[in-house]
């Protein structure tokens, strides 16, 4: 029996290793035997092999018009200093051109119109693929440079009242004060609860408490009159962030809302059951 298996395994064993796994497997136990054992080869196998598949992902049910992209992970934090080469990517892929666009083009829709379409349908579809793109990705993408890029966005997200998922808004990088706009008037103008505001905005529950503090923190800073320099070390904010935040406020009180209201005003949460039905009927079940 022992025979019979011995010859089994001289006969198949080499077969399973004619893949790019054992190929590699093979080049790093003869060009780079001081890497390690076996063990330690299987786990860089492993290891480049799963990333090969994330970057070049299968095309063959590819449409017209689409492009794979490779961009930074939606759930990949962000912090000061940190590069690129630091943070975690993933590959998704995009309808750079659809048909609509063409019909659109052939009934008169204006081309700005249409590029900006194309702005939030791209950002869409990175955020379901567990993607975010930036405004220069967009911009490269889109043949448009990134300030433009950073006009249609905030258009269409103040004409939709939505916020569009891309990298400034979820993980709150740069001056993009439209998203932030948003998310306060949904959380305490229209008093909608932490989750509601999480899944309309693709912020995520921490994200949204972090909108409630800090709006409440400056807001009391300023009702106790102090500067925008004191306002920032009380709250552990930056200056930009601090601006942003009491520019929203001061059109608040342009519309005459009350600020000591919205200072005491509580947000609601859902319970666990609530927030279930919600995702129940939003999935249309």
């Amino acid at each position: 029996m022992k025979k019979n298996i011995d010859a089994n395994h001289a006969t198949f064993c080499p077969q399973a290793y004619k893949c790019f796994e054992g190929a590699l497997e093979a080049f790093f136990s003869y060009e780079c035997p001081q890497i390690g054992g076996f063990r330690t080869r299987q786990v860089l196998v492993k290891s480049i092999t799963d990333m090969v598949r994330k970057f070049y992902p299968e095309t063959s049910h590819m449409q017209p018009g689409q492009i794979t992209w490779p961009t930074v992970h939606r759930d990949e934090f962000s912090s000061y200093g940190k590069s690129i080469k630091e943070t975690r990517q993933t590959t998704v892929v995009l309808d750079l051109v659809q048909s609509q666009d063409a019909m659109d083009r052939a009934k008169g829709k204006k081309l700005r119109i249409v590029k900006k379409d194309a702005v939030a349908r791209l950002c869409k579809q990175a955020f379901n693929q567990e993607g975010c793109l930036t405004n220069a990705e967009l911009a490269i993408l889109l043949k448009m440079s990134p300030s433009t890029v950073g006009k249609y966005i905030k258009e269409w997200e103040m004409e939709n009242r939505e916020v569009l998922p891309r990298r400034g808004s979820i993980h709150d990088l740069g001056p993009t004060l439209t998203h932030k706009t948003i998310i306060i008037e949904k959380l305490f103008i229209e008093q909608k609860t932490v989750q509601q505001v999480s899944r309309e905005t693709c912020h995520s529950l921490p994200a949204i408490q972090r909108y409630i503090s800090t709006f409440k923190q400056i807001l009391l800073c300023k009702q106790k009159g102090m500067s925008i320099e004191e306002t920032a070390f009380s709250v552990g904010r930056t200056i930009r962030l601090v601006k942003e935040y009491e520019k929203i406020i001061e059109e608040y009180r342009e519309k005459n809302y009350v600020i000591e209201a919205l200072l005491k005003s509580e947000i609601g949460i859902e319970t666990r059951n609530q927030t279930l039905v919600k995702e129940i009927v939003d999935k249309g079940c």
